[in-house]
């Protein structure tokens, strides 16, 4: 079907829907003398959702277009941004991604025998590679790299050497797979300036970059696989598609933040020829989802999807021959806490005690809660009125001079004289009820209630920590929400309590 489009077609349907092509021109060339090759690259660390359905649509358009398309499973990449694909998960992450991708190129009709498949270690660690990522790293400043994986790799505190690497790598993908271009999202922008700079300077090829524009989530943020609310995973029953919809962000005129308009634009539009008068959006996306589920309801792919992803209790060690005390000691992480944002409605002076107390917290729910705590002694009351605070809300309700707390106030706190506490900082344009995780814990369901004789909060409170930048964190990995990180003011280096 491609052969039969003039050049100019050609150009159209590869470029519709995407937000940037970076060397338009060079396209038009490159499709006047012969067929365009280019490649699209995932990293194979968390599950694929349905977002991932916007890059699988354009490559429809690709191969309608006649382009020779190669699908890169980027495995080494998954292992250097901040290992969030363990090293001995990397082979079975890599099996996963290539079911479940074929899964949905084939639920859209795409023929996956004009497609190549191509894993990264199979070329990323051949001797020619590693001696240019050697002329490269000679050649790249950190600044530019650090920059250029600015928005993909994950970014903490103290970041690896190897979260440096990664742009440099995906930049001599483009070499090392002989295409003429690459294609990602918009948010790969500036590792794909990177390349167009140094590429040359290796003797290589400049290439064209094609970008498809990123999908919100359903909260209105970026769709992720880190963020369950955020986002329909590929495997979702009927049941929780439709209850995710439901709740999915749809404010009148907001469009730009919409994330079942743009999954609407961007997939089911250009499936159905942009043809369409009417659309259930939930029986659409179900029949998407319908062959791809009867997939991995084979016993195999159960397996494999259990073994890729294996429930963080079933990932660690323990110790032999008394299963009780391996289990008490895998359930103390950060994800049984459930930490909230709060709106702070009215702050009144305890009846029995010289201090205030938080009478009314907004936590999302239908009935506010009251705090009591001992750290409001050291704080005013217009440092409280209409703020937004963050709070640990299972603790077990108690009773305090007369008046039940029901959720606990979280602080940063130095302790000197005289002593210092200011409350956590959610990002702006939280609202009451936003979740609050520790990065690399954002799947754990939190418990109903801590058991105050199992000491939970206690044993993960020791390394809540204040850096020096005024970041909240746990053992190094930052406190968040989906709109960003939770900070203090001023209170550098200090402790949460």
């Amino acid at each position: 079907m491609g052969d039969q489009r003039s050049p100019d077609e050609k150009f159209q349907l590869i470029t519709r829907n995407l937000q940037e092509v970076l060397g338009e021109e060079r396209l038009k060339e490159i499709l006047k003398e012969r067929e365009l090759k280019v490649y699209w690259g995932t990293a194979t660390t968390g599950k694929p959702h349905v977002a991932y359905f916007v890059p699988m649509s354009k490559i429809a358009d690709f191969l309608k277009a006649g382009c020779e398309v190669t699908i890169l499973f980027a495995d080494l990449h998954a292992y250097l941004d901040n290992m969030k694909a363990p090293w001995e998960l990397l082979e079975l992450r890599v099996q996963y991604y290539e079911q479940i991708i074929k899964a949905m190129l084939e639920s859209i009709g795409v023929p996956l025998d004009k497609l190549r498949f191509v894993k990264g270690t199979d070329y990323q660690l051949s001797r020619e590679y590693t001696l240019d990522v050697y002329r490269l790293s000679s050649m790249v400043t950190e600044h530019d790299a650090k920059k250029a994986g600015a928005e993909v790799v994950k970014q903490v505190e103290h970041p690896l050497l190897s979260g440096l690497l990664y742009p440099g790598l995906q930049a001599l993908d483009e070499e090392y797979l002989k295409v003429d271009a690459q294609f990602g999202g918009v948010d790969q922008r500036k590792i794909f300036t990177l390349a167009e700079k140094y590429l040359p300077s290796l003797g290589y090829t400049k290439r064209i970059h094609m970008m498809n524009p990123m999908v919100p989530g359903l909260t209105g943020g970026k769709m992720s696989s880190s963020e369950e609310e955020s986002k329909i995973d590929l495997l979702d029953k009927n049941q929780e598609v439709k209850k995710k919809l439901k709740k999915a962000f749809c404010e009148p005129g907001n469009v730009e933040n919409n994330g079942v308009m743009s999954f609407v634009k961007h997939v089911l539009f250009p499936l159905h020829s942009g043809e369409l008068r009417y659309l259930n959006i939930e029986l659409a996306l179900n029949k998407l989802l319908d062959p791809i589920r009867k997939k991995f309801e084979m016993p195999a792919l159960k397996k494999l999807t259990a073994s890729a992803y294996p429930e963080p209790s079933k990932n660690k060690g323990g110790a032999k021959g008394n299963p009780k005390q391996t289990a008490d000691e895998e359930e103390v992480i950060p994800s049984r806490l459930d930490i909230r944002v709060g709106k702070v409605i009215s702050v009144e002076k305890h009846p029995d005690a010289d201090s205030l107390y938080l009478e009314k917290i907004d936590v999302g729910e239908e009935q506010p809660r009251t705090v009591v705590s001992g750290l409001v002694a050291y704080l005013s009351q217009e440092q409280l009125q209409d703020r937004l605070v963050v709070l640990l809300c299972n603790l077990k309700p108690q009773k305090m001079r007369g008046i039940e707390s029901q959720a606990m106030l979280l602080c940063a706190s130095i302790e000197e004289e005289p002593r210092k506490v200011e409350p956590l900082d959610p990002p702006e344009g939280s609202a009451p009820g936003d979740r609050v995780y520790v990065e690399g814990y954002e799947s754990g369901k939190p418990d109903d209630e801590l058991k105050p004789k199992k000491t939970v909060f206690e044993k993960l409170q020791v390394d809540l920590k204040i850096t020096d930048e005024c970041f909240a964190q746990w053992k190094e990995q930052n406190l968040m929400t989906k709109l960003g990180q939770i900070t203090c003011k001023t209170l550098k280096g200090g402790n949460i309590c």
